[in-house]
C-alpha cells in the first residue's frame, strides 16, 4: 500500500540531494528515503539534512535500498551522469541510458504502484526510457521537462515587463533542451496578450525581445554550468512544484515531459507540453494556439529526440 506521505529520491548526486533538502522544506512529507549506489554518500546526505527537521516539522529522513521505497507515493529518480561544460544534455544520453538499465527494472520487478519522477539528463529521452523499461501505464511515468525552463521563462518576461513574474502566462515547450521553444502564441500576461502588454510598458520591438529572451533562457543551465559546473537548486523546487501537485491533486498544468500520441502531428516520443497533473500522474494535455512557424519548430525538436532515441534502440 502505497504512503501518500512518502517520497523517495534515487541519485543523491547535487540535484538529488537539493531535491531532497527542498522537499524536506516543503512539508509535504513525513517520509524521505534516499538510495543511491554509494550507500554511505545517501546516508550522510540523510544525515546532513535531517539536522535541519528541528526547523520545519516532523520529517523523517533515511538511506534506504529498493525494498524499502516500494510504498513511496512518488519515486523521483535524479541518478545520471553531470553535465559537463560545453556538453549539451543530449552528449549525456548513452552514459544515462545505461545507468537507468541498473536502476528502471530494480522498481519494475518489485511491481511498483506509484508515479516515476524522472529528473536525470536528457530527461525526455530517459523519461522515454523509464516507460519502456518499467512496464508502468504512461500517466504514472512523468518527466520533470520544461518547468525549470518555463520558470526561468517568467523570470526574464517579468523582468522585462517590471511585472510579477507569477502573472506571466506562457510556456517552453518541447524538448528540454536545445531545440526547446518558447510557445508565443499563446503566451499572455494575466490574460492580455504578450505584444499588447509590452507595448503597454513602453516595449515595441517585440521579435528582437522575443530572440533575446528565448536564447537567454535556453543557454542559462549552460552559464551556469560554466560559472559553478552544475545546476541543482532551480530543478529541486521544480521537484517540489511537481510533487506538490501529485500528493495535493491540485490538478496544475505543468510543462512535463511525457508521451505524445498524435498531438501537432508528433507521436510515440516524449516531450514536454502542458498537462494536468494529479494524484494520478498525468490526466492530459492541454492543447495549445501555435501559429504554423511554432508547430514546425515542436515537430523539429521532436525530430532531434527521435533520432536520438533510434540511436539507443528506445524506438
Amino acid at each position: 500500500m502505497l504512503n501518500d506521505r512518502k517520497v523517495a529520491v534515487i541519485g543523491c548526486g547535487f540535484v538529488g540531494a537539493s531535491s531532497a533538502f527542498a522537499l524536506m522544506q516543503s512539508g509535504l512529507f513525513s517520509e524521505i528515503a534516499l538510495l543511491d549506489a554509494n550507500r554511505e554518500k545517501a546516508e550522510g546526505e540523510a544525515l546532513d539534512i535531517s539536522h535541519g527537521v528541528p526547523f520545519v516539522g516532523q520529517v523523517q529522513v533515511y538511506a534506504a535500498e529498493y525494498d524499502e521505497i516500494m510504498d513511496a507515493a512518488i519515486i523521483v529518480v535524479t541518478a545520471g551522469a553531470a553535465q559537463k561544460p560545453g556538453e549539451t544534455r543530449l552528449d549525456l544520453i548513452n552514459k544515462n541510458v545505461k545507468i537507468f538499465e541498473s536502476i528502471i527494472p530494480e522498481i519494475a520487478k518489485r511491481n511498483y504502484e506509484g508515479i516515476l519522477l524522472i529528473v536525470a539528463n536528457p530527461v525526455d529521452i530517459l523519461t522515454l526510457a523509464a516507460i519502456k523499461q518499467s512496464g508502468l501505464p504512461e500517466n504514472r511515468v512523468i518527466g520533470s521537462g520544461t518547468v525549470l525552463d518555463t520558470a526561468r521563462l517568467k523570470t526574464k518576461l517579468g523582468e522585462h515587463l517590471s511585472v510579477d513574474s507569477r502573472s506571466v502566462h506562457a510556456f517552453i515547450i518541447g524538448e528540454h533542451g536545445d531545440s526547446e521553444m518558447v510557445a508565443w502564441s499563446s503566451a499572455n500576461i494575466s490574460g492580455v496578450p504578450l505584444h499588447d502588454f509590452c507595448e503597454m510598458r513602453g516595449h515595441f520591438d517585440h521579435e528582437r525581445a522575443m530572440r533575446e529572451i528565448a536564447e537567454d533562457v535556453k543557454n542559462s543551465a549552460y552559464e551556469i554550468i560554466e560559472k559553478k559546473k552544475a545546476t541543482y537548486y532551480g530543478i529541486a523546487m521544480s521537484v517540489v512544484r511537481i510533487c506538490r501537485a501529485i500528493v495535493m491533486n491540485e490538478k496544475s498544468i505543468l510543462p512535463v515531459s511525457s508521451m505524445i500520441h498524435g498531438e501537432y502531428g508528433i507521436r510515440d516520443i516524449s516531450l514536454s507540453m502542458p498537462a494536468i497533473v494529479g494524484a494520478d500522474g498525468i490526466e492530459t494535455h492541454i492543447p495549445l494556439k501555435l501559429n504554423e512557424e511554432e508547430i514546425g519548430k515542436l515537430q523539429q525538436s521532436a525530430a532531434a529526440l527521435r533520432e536520438i532515441a533510434n540511436s539507443v534502440n528506445l524506438l
